[in-house]
């Protein structure tokens, strides 16, 4: 699969004026650019509001100064190089500084900074923190995206996190199913790993990312197919991302075809006030709405998903908006004392993050 990380070399940028060019590229050397021919195929270029150009392509408006690069504070919650543990039943592991593109509106851009280090390919003081805490019971590999590691570093990781007793769910963050599904469906190594460590007593769970239907191609769904036929358990996670997938009938249509094809949506997350995701928010106000109107267009796994903010506190559910007000649960909560709050602010539609709020 050909790679790119620039912008000149691609056959599509004769579009662009020269002054365009020059501006997107002053971009990329705050927020780099990755893609690859497959995904970059699936642009519509004469469509200056393509969904999938948008997810991968980069906009001036990134430039505005707004958020802050760890905008939830994982730095407070990492226990080691690469570690975090914010949950007491789950540690992530950060174990991959690439992803198989770069999403404009990614929330730990952050890693993929020349001067960040916050990745440790080298897990072994994550696996002993991990067998040293026996109330861990799920591992999430994430980074970056783990199916981008090489498989035997892959069998490494897996089979160390096997030999604790008391993890039970091994969890893989990826977007490579959308991004690149031929690394999933021709690499047969990799499908008799997967298949290898997920049990019937223990199974690996594939956290795709999916974020618009048309990401749902023949060879995605190939990718879902193969990924299902060797064992793993699949769902999905998105953010709510202007131009993207802020209409509820697009939102139903992807989480629809995701209960369709055995990927039931799992969480529809709030945009993070990350630096650079400018153009990408949306209010939490307008939000609920657009996920309760696509609520109504589905049914049964496809109603699964939960709107959230992953706050620096915890995962904070939005479960209402009144006239009056906006009401919040912790679904998971950093602090156990505040697990299942109700929380009522004032309404305010130009909210974007918990502390834009005020109690009411």
């Amino acid at each position: 699969m050909k790679y790119h990380n620039t912008l000149e070399k691609l056959s599509q940028i004769k579009i662009f004026s020269q002054e365009k060019l020059n501006n997107l590229n002053a971009i990329c050397k705050d927020f780099p650019f990755k893609a690859n021919d497959y995904y970059l195929n699936l642009i519509n270029w004469e469509d200056t509001e393509d969904p999938i150009k948008r997810i991968i392509f980069p906009c001036e408006e990134e430039s505005l100064d707004w958020g802050e690069y760890d905008a939830s504070n994982e730095s407070s919650i990492t226990v080691d190089k690469g570690v975090q543990h914010k949950y007491p039943y789950t540690v992530l592991l950060l174990c991959n500084e690439e992803c198989g593109g770069y999403c404009r509106y990614c929330f730990r851009k952050r890693v993929f900074l020349r001067e960040n280090n916050e990745v440790s390919l080298d897990v072994k003081e994550g696996i002993k923190y991990i067998s040293e805490n026996p109330q861990v019971t799920n591992v999430l590999l994430t980074g970056g995206d783990p199916l981008l590691l090489s498989n035997d570093k892959l069998v490494e990781i897996l089979s160390e996190i096997r030999k604790i007793d008391h993890v039970g769910i091994i969890r893989i963050g990826s977007k490579l199913p959308a991004f690149n599904p031929m690394r999933i469906y021709e690499d047969y190594e990799l499908l008799d790993i997967l298949k290898e460590f997920s049990t019937a007593e223990k199974r690996i769970y594939l956290m795709t990312h999916f974020d618009h239907p048309r990401e749902l191609t023949k060879e995605a769904q190939k990718a879902i197919k193969s990924l299902i036929n060797v064992g793993a358990v699949l769902c999905n996670q998105s953010p709510l991302i202007r131009g993207v997938n802020d209409n509820p009938k697009t939102l139903a249509e992807l989480f629809n075809k995701l209960s369709f094809i055995g990927c039931p949506p799992y969480y529809l997350f709030q945009g993070r006030p990350t630096k650079g995701n400018y153009p990408y928010r949306i209010p939490i106000v307008e939000g609920y709405f657009i996920f309760e109107e696509a609520k109504k267009l589905v049914s049964g796994l496809a109603r699964r998903a939960r709107f959230v903010m992953s706050h620096e506190t915890g995962k904070i559910e939005i479960i209402g908006v009144d006239e009056k007000n906006i009401y919040l649960k912790y679904h998971r909560a950093k602090n156990p004392q505040d697990l299942g709050k109700i929380l009522i602010f004032k309404r305010n539609d130009y909210a974007y993050w918990l502390g834009d709020l005020v109690p009411a």
